[in-house]
């Protein structure tokens, strides 16, 4: 398989892409800070949100070796997309059964959601930036901005 060459993300998307890492994951957290539940929900969220992130990392990272020819054995592939499942459903269900406002509910689903979207994309990023080749310099930074 021919390996295509890899484009330079832009700054503006790398930016973005951290942005919406850290606003998902922030409010999630500042969520769960300010949450009237018991420590052992906040801990069953928390983990979730965690077990998620790697989950996605994970299966964008393995999609990925399988687009360039890198071998990702058809166990491991399988379970990054059943981690990514488990850890969605176990949100849904969690949300589903809590003691929460609906606007509640909805506000972790999609914190929850963002994070791990763009935990893809920055992952994507990094590994885009790293397959390019081309450093860093004061003309790429001119032509992405």
């Amino acid at each position: 398989m021919a390996k295509l060459p890899v484009q330079r993300p832009t700054a503006a998307f790398v930016g973005a892409s951290w942005l919406a890492l850290a606003i998902g994951t922030a409010t999630y957290m500042i969520g769960l800070w300010n949450a009237q539940m018991l420590l052992n929900e906040k801990g069953y969220y928390f983990t979730i949100l965690l077990y998620g992130l790697f989950a996605a990392v994970s299966l964008q990272k393995s999609v990925r070796d399988r687009m360039e020819g890198i071998p990702v054995t058809g166990m491991y592939f399988g379970l990054c997309w059943v981690s990514v499942m488990v850890a969605l459903g176990l949100l849904g269900v969690g949300l589903w059964n809590a003691t929460l406002a609906d606007s509640e509910k909805g506000f972790y689903g999609m914190s929850f959601v963002l994070s791990l979207f763009a935990a893809v994309a920055v992952q994507k990023n990094v590994r885009d930036i790293a397959s390019s080749g081309a450093p860093e310099t004061d003309e790429y930074k001119q032509q992405s901005n």
